[in-house]
């Protein structure tokens, strides 16, 4: 199985790494942004850089979703995954035209609001988790995971 992560540095990064019992035994590419923490972190990986700020930039949104474009037509991910933010936008509704399954991780500190990136993906995520039973009220066909740490 081939897996992209498209996903913002930082946290949310973070929490896709800690994952790694998973996704050590499977093909992978990273979509993140040039940053030194994503730089150390995916020394070693497979990665691309995309386009920042993310957060309601529509010229980086309209990079992005091209930059998505080539790297899914390119890569044929099996499945994407995301923790946010913005970058998970593209990737995902052009994921599901290249055949992607693809799965969203609502953010670990959102427990009583949901994210905007969560709410524009909701509807083409095929796997929908959350880590509080209370961010089931946002998200009804979420599974709950429970946190990630």
């Amino acid at each position: 199985m081939k897996v992209c992560f498209a996903t913002s540095s930082g946290g949310h990064l973070t929490h896709l790494l800690m994952l790694e019992e998973w996704y050590r035994d499977h093909d992978r590419i990273w979509v993140t942004f040039d940053k030194e923490d994503a730089k150390s972190a995916l020394n070693n990986e497979k990665k691309y850089w995309c386009y920042h700020p993310t957060n309601r930039n529509i010229k980086n949104l309209i990079k992005n979703t091209f930059l998505a474009f080539k790297i899914l037509k390119k890569e044929r991910p099996d499945v994407i995954i995301s923790t946010g933010a913005g970058i998970a936008v593209p990737f995902f509704y052009l994921g599901k035209i290249f055949g992607s399954k693809t799965i969203y991780i609502e953010v670990y500190d959102r427990v009583s609001t949901p994210t905007l990136t969560g709410k524009l993906v909701y509807n083409v995520t095929d796997l929908f988790i959350v880590q509080w039973e209370s961010q089931k009220k946002f998200y009804k066909k979420a599974q709950v995971l429970g946190p990630i740490v």
